[in-house]
């Protein structure tokens, strides 16, 4: 348990010194989230740190119970009201909040920041490698019930790491770094040259089969 708080707390120092580092204008650029700039990313990253449960639940009421609509609205609202450098103060701020997503542990603590600040650096071109011990966290924690959940279609596929001892799945290989892959296990589409194997078009913008 000290050994998972603690990468938690390291994963969202270091992403609040490369959020810090952006120069404003990044804060307006897209992520690899659907429809949410930096700064909403960011925003969703900081919730659990700003929003009580009697204003969560409010919230959830008025989405209709759906949490992906709740956290829309509640990303754009306060992406809308709180500069860049607030959305990084909150962040350095929380590094060891005990928030836990319900459900998930601290290993999903250390998910959910691990894969939202990929979402940001990878989409900007940030050259940020995740430590290999806390992708061990995550990656060896991934189920298959996780994998519905983000909506991927992994038939006739391994994931196979180029720089961990990890695969997923069974099939034709594709390659790549194992955060990269990560990012692939939830549904994300990477940049270009960001994997190998004959499907990496399935999982790769701008690039046709």
């Amino acid at each position: 348990m000290t050994d998972i708080r603690t990468a938690v707390a390291a994963e969202r120092t270091e992403l609040a010194e490369v959020l810090a580092g952006l120069p404003e204008d990044d804060w307006d650029r897209s992520t690899l989230c659907k429809e949410w700039r930096v700064r909403e990313l960011v925003a969703h990253i900081t919730m659990p740190y700003r929003i009580s449960m009697p204003r969560f639940l409010a919230g959830m009421i008025r989405a209709g119970g759906k949490f992906d609509r709740y956290a829309d609205r509640q990303a754009r609202a306060d992406a809308s009201q709180l500069s860049s450098a607030e959305l990084v103060d909150c962040l350095r701020q929380n590094v060891n909040h005990p928030w836990k997503p319900p459900g998930g542990g601290y290993v999903g603590a250390l998910s959910h920041d691990v894969i939202h600040g990929l979402d940001v650096t990878v989409a900007l071109g940030i050259d940020r490698q995740v430590p290999a011990e806390r992708l061990h966290y995550i990656l060896d924690d991934m189920n298959p019930r996780q994998v519905k959940y983000f909506g991927v279609d992994l038939t006739g596929i391994q994931l196979q790491a180029t720089d961990l001892d990890w695969t997923y799945g069974t099939g034709t290989p594709l390659t790549g770094a194992a955060q990269d892959l990560l990012l692939v296990l939830c549904g994300r589409t990477l940049p270009p040259n960001h994997l190998s194997g004959s499907d990496a078009a399935r999982f790769t913008a701008g690039v046709t089969r």
